[in-house]
């Protein structure tokens, strides 16, 4: 009887560690660039109160759509606005009922000098600026925006020559901080911590002056059999996410 234990023990003891490892998963996601900061403050608590990892590539919502057709390893989509998720959904390339609207994001106008960019936006109807900063409005929502603002205050043929294009909003924001151009259309997210622009100056863009953007996420169809993907859907949708989301000015 003292033997069958003695030989049963460490195969009890394998199958725990097996067990253990099996709940604890990692999960690929695509990460629209203007989500960095707030995505790396939730990654550290998922890991701790689920156990499961976050991996993420941050980019341009267009480029990720083209990587994920041609079969990038993205398991859970971050985008940053609701559209491309719908076409992937449609194309059958996601988990059906697995799409929602994770954040909706502010445009904001800003310069990393201070007392540059008032808080009516007037600096860009002033025309003293030689650079003006925004993302390709073809692959970036944020760009898009930035285009349809300048639209409506009547000034797309004024910054023609003006006009310095980032591939996604990381690389708008910098041209901005490192001073290639005086100011740029950005991402309320990346200068916004805890009810306060963290530098520089900065004019808030109201939202009836763009299309929402409404970022929606997704499990895309590699990530169907993956807990930790389903587990981080379901982190996102929670308060302690919410709270991190809000910090940096998002609405809900």
């Amino acid at each position: 009887m003292t033997h069958r234990v003695s030989r049963l023990a460490p195969l009890c003891l394998i199958s725990l560690l097996t067990l253990g490892t099996a709940q604890a998963d990692e999960v690929q996601v695509a990460v629209a660039a203007n989500f960095s900061a707030p995505i790396q403050a939730i990654a550290a608590d998922f890991e701790k109160d689920t156990g499961h990892k976050l991996v993420a590539s941050y980019g341009a919502t267009g480029q990720f759509y083209t990587q994920i057709k041609n079969g990038a390893p993205f398991e859970v989509f971050l985008s940053a606005d609701d559209i491309t998720p719908q076409k992937l959904e449609s194309e059958g390339a996601t988990v059906k009922g697995s799409r929602f609207t994770y954040a909706i994001g502010t445009l904001a106008l800003w310069s990393a000098k201070a007392g540059y960019v008032d808080a009516e936006g007037q600096v860009l109807k002033d025309n003293q600026y030689q650079h003006l900063s925004i993302a390709n409005p073809k692959a970036a929502p944020y760009g898009l925006a930035a285009t349809q603002v300048l639209a409506k205050l009547g000034l797309t043929d004024q910054v023609k020559g003006k006009l310095v294009e980032g591939q996604n909003i990381t690389q708008a924001y910098q041209f901005v901080s490192t001073g290639n151009a005086e100011l740029g259309f950005v991402a309320l997210s990346q200068i916004y911590k805890d009810g306060k622009v963290t530098g520089g100056s900065a004019w808030i863009v109201p939202a009836d002056m763009h299309d929402p953007i409404k970022q929606g996420a997704v499990i895309l169809d590699k990530g169907k059999n993956n807990p930790a993907a389903k587990a981080l859907v379901d982190y996102l949708k929670g308060p302690k996410a919410a709270t991190v989301i809000k910090s940096y000015g998002y609405q809900l």
